[in-house]
């Protein structure tokens, strides 16, 4: 463009759609590490509550009516017995790459209010052979200390339609459980919140239980790809609008 020519309609409408790119991208990247550091905060309330002393039965009757919300992730040390007969089997549960079940077991609380927390005790290994093959499990008679933290209900997961790979309706094994109707299923007097069992493998259980990951490195994952994305709105802009137009080889001949 020869020099003191007026600039088009065109250069100011990609100059606006530039402008608008470039900022929309750099909000977006904000918003992500915005989004980052609540993950942080939330990583660090969660190592918090896992130092905490550990409850017993009593204390967490008490917490659950104060702040049930404050729970989660804090870590107990429960007496009571175990309820075999409504063990449940989580099916297409992973645990280190494997697939196999979660093992459920009720678990009758000490003291003078009863309750009953559900505990994900542990991970077997599925049977490829036969699918309702269920590896044994020890569940000791009596009175038994459970050590682990609390947690909400398991995680659910896709569930196949009717019909589709069928399990007898007397197997304990599902693919999916909800505290509230496992509740009314039951008649048991469940607590609102579950326990993950912790410690050494035991009773034919294994407890290689994933770490709790807030994800906040794939938030810094996207705000560097969004604001990557600006910076190369930026220099594109730069280099074809203001730079090739004004510096061509023409202008300087």
């Amino acid at each position: 463009m020869p020099a003191g020519s007026p600039l088009g309609v065109r250069f100011w409408l990609i100059t606006l759609a530039a402008a608008v790119g470039i900022a929309g991208t750099a909000a977006l990247g904000r918003w992500q590490l915005d989004r980052a550091a609540q993950k942080q905060a939330l990583a660090a309330a969660i190592e918090a509550r896992g130092r905490q002393a550990p409850l017993d039965a009593a204390a967490l009757h008490r917490a659950l009516i104060a702040a049930p919300e404050q729970l989660v992730h804090r870590p107990v040390a429960l007496q009571g017995r175990w309820l075999p007969q409504h063990t449940v089997y989580l099916d297409n549960r992973q645990m280190q790459g494997r697939p196999g079940f979660f093992v459920l077991t009720p678990l009758q609380l000490g003291g003078p209010e009863p309750a009953v927390v559900l505990v994900q005790r542990g991970w077997i290994a599925r049977n490829f052979q036969d699918r309702t093959a269920l590896a044994p499990v020890q569940t000791p008679a009596g009175q038994v200390m459970v050590a682990g933290r609390l947690a909400p209900s398991p995680a659910r997961l896709y569930e196949m339609a009717s019909g589709a790979d069928p399990v007898p309706a007397a197997s304990p094994i599902r693919q999916n459980l909800d505290l509230a109707a496992f509740r009314r299923e039951t008649g048991l007097p469940l607590l609102a919140l579950s326990v993950v069992q912790t410690g050494a493998d035991s009773e034919g259980l294994q407890r290689q239980w994933p770490r709790i990951d807030a994800g906040v490195g794939k938030h810094h994952g996207y705000a560097f790809q969004w604001f990557g994305l600006s910076a190369l709105m930026a220099v594109l802009y730069v280099w074809f609008q203001i730079f090739r137009r004004f510096h061509s080889p023409h202008q300087s001949a």
